[in-house]
């Protein structure tokens, strides 16, 4: 049984292994696949994993011997699932390998607009604090979130472990999302709308899935409700906001600041402007890589394999 990874450098690239699924077949690993290349490379196989590489209907009509896709990410959009089902093919994702470090990640980015952490070591390291006639010296206004009100969009499992640790920094915490069940114990909780939210926060954070209605959800309209002292954060989907209309907000002062991990086209052409707007920072989506969340998402993909070998799919996300 030939089995395909067609994107794994991301992954795995070298600090873990693919033994758990070379036991299971004959596999082939492919650290990128362009799109030209997808046809001869998955074709004979039963199975394929990918992570960006897009398996579209057309590719998958011309996929004859393929019988499970596994995605190596919680989104699955690469994929186009309708035709899969069409076809038969069940597709797995993985939902939880990330959450500890994607909500941890939200925080660095957070502490990061309060404290410019990496702007003041650079200018001790420059000789700053060696020249400065006082006893310490800051370059950037530094912000205190105890007090707060931190806004969650989404509050599925990431957005309620971004919750929690706001709720620990002394922030209170109000969340919007299409399903309001289980609101958890922190003081002052509360459920609201997204506009209620956007007008409340001090800072808002994206946690919400990409779907048709939740992209462009961050848009000029709703950016102008925001208090012009509020940060943004996106660690989620980068279509979630509109890259130019958040540079607006940010280069005409109507936002204070915002860090995203995302972005709506991923890598960024030098165009976009978020990577020259004021007091924004951008990161290369990696809040799901460190190791340990890797590690999790790897054994999480063999077991889904294992699952589908043994009869019992799970995961499936075109039921």
């Amino acid at each position: 049984m030939k089995i395909v990874v067609l994107d794994g450098y991301t992954l795995n690239p070298g600090d873990l292994t693919w033994e758990g699924l070379e036991a299971l077949g004959k596999l082939e690993v492919y650290e990128r696949t362009e799109a030209s290349l997808i046809l001869r490379r998955a074709q004979g196989a039963e199975l394929a994993l990918t992570n960006k590489t897009p398996l579209t209907a057309e590719t998958l009509k011309q996929l004859k011997s393929l019988r499970y896709i596994g995605v190596l990410a919680t989104g699955y959009n690469i994929v186009d699932v309708k035709a899969a089902k069409e076809l038969g093919i069940p597709v797995s994702n993985i939902p939880t390998y990330g959450t500890a470090s994607v909500a941890q990640f939200a925080f660095a980015l957070l502490l990061e607009l309060c404290h410019h952490v990496g702007l003041h070591g650079d200018a001790v390291r420059a000789g700053e604090w060696t020249n400065n006639k006082d006893w310490c010296f800051w370059k950037t206004p530094l912000i205190e979130l105890a007090g707060k009100t931190m806004g969650i969009v989404g509050f599925g499992r990431i957005g309620r472990d971004v919750g929690r640790i706001a709720d620990a920094m002394g922030m209170r915490v109000i969340a919007h999302d299409s399903v309001q069940t289980n609101p958890p114990a922190h003081v002052g909780f509360r459920w609201v709308g997204l506009e209620e939210l956007l007008r409340e926060s001090d800072v808002v954070s994206l946690h919400c899935p990409l779907f048709p209605e939740t992209q462009g959800l961050i848009n000029a309209q709703r950016l102008s409700l925001m208090k012009p002292t509020a940060f943004l954060i996106n660690n989620s989907r980068g279509p979630l906001t509109v890259d130019q209309d958040l540079a607006d907000a940010l280069n005409s002062g109507s936002l204070a600041g915002a860090a995203v991990d995302v972005l709506s086209v991923e890598p960024p052409p030098a165009s976009n402007p978020l990577l020259t707007a004021k007091n924004c920072l951008v990161t290369p989506h990696i809040s799901w890589a460190t190791k340990e969340a890797r590690s999790r998402l790897m054994g999480l993909a063999v077991d889904n394999v294992r699952a589908f070998l043994a009869g019992k799919p799970q995961n499936v996300v075109n039921p």
